[in-house]
């Protein structure tokens, strides 16, 4: 069994012995598994006292593991090899379990939702990332409503008519109880997000995700109130793990006043498969002649290039002015409401997966498709 590899925690619920739900909870690091030593200082939180913390824990009604896949760490270095990681071991524990919560930290959390989100095509399950402005051992934390929120909706199902694939290959309709959120979600103050939507926005505030561009999915108030039309159905598919990304891709922050000699080096790099530009508003970039200059060179060698807005809110509108006019004219293409975090990681994912010479043009019509809700075809 997968799990006898792992440090593994069962917790104690009150689930009965007629409960078939089973939540996993996969702890990566972040603030929310600190907790203060003789020192002062923050040092990673035993879990194994998880109960003593939360004891509201032992009032769920379904069955719950904790499971750490890794050395705990800090978000800023989570990267592709741990995404990768964290996927795979959902999908090996896929049919073992109903819902997965993942405790991350908060500084690349919307990066990792996006990555994931990908990586998990045809995903039928919540899986759903949350943490902590402040340590689960604080007095004043935000951690335990935070996991709390995240365990109760990854929990919940509904039951629905499905199409089913039978052994045989053929489709029948089926009633049967299905996960009421079935996507890569992070959920925070009272918030869920969709996951390759989500942005931290604030780093001293409990409200530190928002989405600006496409609605909240649910609201936790005295009851958890879902916005069922903005969620993913559930797919009649096979989950289908992507087992690869390529890191060969850059995010460009367009600034005013940029030198070309601390830029054009990094463009030309011959690895370069694909850059994310950060343009100004809803698409521009200054006029200066060595800019459209050098992204024509490499869009003609090769890489893609995508554009989207540094603004949290809104899209891009390439062509609406004259400052975006060229890009359109020599191939970038418009990421419409894509966040950063969602370009990077999609293109990350799509040269992964796809030969960048011998199938761009398909990576180029992925890239401009909807493949999880991440972004809006206008």
């Amino acid at each position: 069994m997968l799990l006898d590899q792992y440090n593994i925690i069962k917790l104690r619920t009150a689930a009965d012995e007629d409960c078939n739900t089973s939540i996993l909870v996969i702890y990566t690091g972040g603030t929310i598994g600190m907790d203060y030593d003789e020192n002062g200082s923050l040092v990673p939180f035993d879990f194994e006292v998880l109960l003593e913390k939360v004891p509201e824990l032992t009032r769920f009604k379904f069955w719950l593991t904790m499971l750490v896949p890794f050395e705990p760490m800090d978000s800023s270095n989570m990267g592709t090899e741990h995404w990768l990681s964290m996927s795979w071991l959902i999908e090996e524990l896929y049919d073992e379990f109903d819902g997965f919560v993942i405790l991350h930290g908060t500084d690349t959390m919307a990066y990792s939702a996006s990555a994931m989100s990908f990586l998990l095509q045809n995903l039928a399950k919540p899986v759903i990332l949350t943490g902590a402005q402040i340590p689960i051992s604080a007095h004043r934390t935000d951690a335990r409503e935070n996991l709390i929120g995240a365990l109760e909706i990854a929990s919940m199902q509904e039951s629905k008519q499905q199409i089913v694939i039978t052994e045989e290959g053929n489709e029948i309709i089926k009633e049967q109880n299905v996960a009421l959120v079935p996507e890569v979600c992070v959920y925070f103050d009272n918030l869920l997000l969709r996951g390759n939507r989500s942005k931290k926005v604030q780093s001293l505030n409990f409200t530190a995700f928002e989405s600006q561009n496409y609605p909240h999915l649910a609201e936790a108030g005295i009851f958890i109130n879902y916005a069922k039309s903005y969620i993913l159905p559930v797919p009649n598919k096979k989950l289908d793990l992507k087992s690869a990304m390529d890191d060969n891709v850059i995010l460009w922050k367009i600034h005013p006043s940029m030198n070309p000699k601390y830029y054009l080096p990094m463009l030309e790099n011959d690895s370069l498969k694909g850059v994310v530009l950060e343009s100004f508003g809803s698409g521009n970039i200054p006029t200066e002649k060595w800019i459209i200059d050098i992204l024509s060179k490499i869009i003609n060698r090769g890489v893609v290039v995508v554009n989207v807005s540094q603004c949290a809110g809104g899209y891009v509108l390439q062509g609406h002015y004259e400052t975006s006019h060229a890009l359109t004219q020599i191939g970038v293409i418009s990421g419409n409401d894509l966040t950063s975090e969602a370009a990077l990681t999609k293109l990350m994912y799509l040269f992964g997966n796809y030969d960048h010479k011998k199938e761009k043009e398909k990576i180029i019509e992925l890239l401009q498709t909807p493949l999880c809700g991440e972004m809006t075809l206008f």
